[in-house]
């Protein structure tokens, strides 16, 4: 179990210029890596798209110890459609609150010291009015589930993850690879879950020899394997093997090989250059004004 990492959620972004406002200036986030691609990704990471696209990871430090958010930008489409699968990231920073009040970024208390921000395409991120840590201000990713009981067994019986707390009344159920990392928290909404067109994808890093047996045993239960263990190459940096899997509600969950993945995951010190450099470059927006169309929606 110690052996896995909790690595990055992907969220698809229409706007991005106003997604890095709220990621740098009101999170505090830093942009660690940019890199734009001319057509999809075989493991699917940008969606089921075939054209160019970008992604960002952003976060408080670099993934070999924080977790991270990775923003997925397909130049083709301006917004997609929210299901009720992402129920939110819970973080720690009274620095990101001070923020989004400076912004006048729209806040709701959800209880004492407890506020939601909602990021450019909907998505929740909840922030405790309380001193940054040291270690990782990212304290868990929510998730919706249809029966908890199932994807407890899924999540910690089949993918090893420890349990750190349930609460029957609330159905919902705190679970991680290890105490110091991200968690992952189920919510039982007792009904379907909806992926809408925005449905995101959480990923984790294990050492590469691990990522078979990950493959054999869910096969061996006939659980739902996206994408088969592939080598997904980065141009002019390693190479990096790759599973998709689908737990049963179908939230996709992505294991990395963690060799090459360190290697790949190194901060760019040039990041905040690069997409800012992408987004004066995007003329996309003008393109459909220009053709007084709508940038369409997925």
């Amino acid at each position: 179990m110690g052996s896995k990492r909790a690595l990055h959620f992907v969220l698809k972004v229409g706007d991005r210029p106003l997604a890095a406002t709220f990621y740098r200036e009101l999170l505090g986030m830093k942009v660690l890596r940019h890199e734009e691609f001319e057509e999809g990704c075989k493991a699917t990471c940008n969606g089921p798209y075939d054209g160019k696209w970008s992604k960002t990871m952003i976060g408080y430090g670099s993934e070999d110890s924080h977790f991270v958010v990775e923003l997925t930008y397909n130049y083709g489409v301006g917004e997609y459609r929210l299901g009720n699968d992402f129920l939110g990231i819970t973080l720690r920073s009274s620095q990101a609150v001070a923020n989004a009040r400076k912004l006048k970024w729209p806040l709701s208390e959800v209880s004492s010291g407890l506020f939601e921000a909602i990021a450019p395409g909907g998505y929740k991120f909840y922030l405790e009015d309380q001193d940054q840590p040291k270690t990782d201000p990212v304290q868990k990713v929510t998730l919706a589930v249809s029966d908890l009981q199932k994807s407890i067994a899924y999540w910690s019986g089949l993918l090893g993850m420890k349990m750190y707390n349930k609460d029957e009344t609330k159905k919902k159920a705190l679970l991680g690879y290890a105490d110091n990392q991200c968690k992952l928290e189920l919510q039982d909404i007792g009904g379907p879950v909806d992926h809408g067109t925005a449905f995101g994808r959480i990923a984790f890093a294990c050492p590469k020899h691990e990522l078979p047996n990950i493959e054999a045993q869910l096969k061996k239960e006939k659980q739902k394997i996206l994408t088969p263990l592939v080598s997904l190459d980065t141009p002019g940096k390693a190479t990096v093997q790759v599973l998709i899997l689908a737990d049963p509600d179908g939230h996709e969950i992505c294991f990395v090989g963690d060799e090459a993945f360190e290697e790949l995951s190194q901060t760019d010190p040039n990041a905040d250059n690069l997409i800012d450099n992408a987004m004066v470059a995007d003329k996309s927006e003008e393109w459909f004004a220009k053709h007084k169309r709508q940038k369409p929606s997925a």
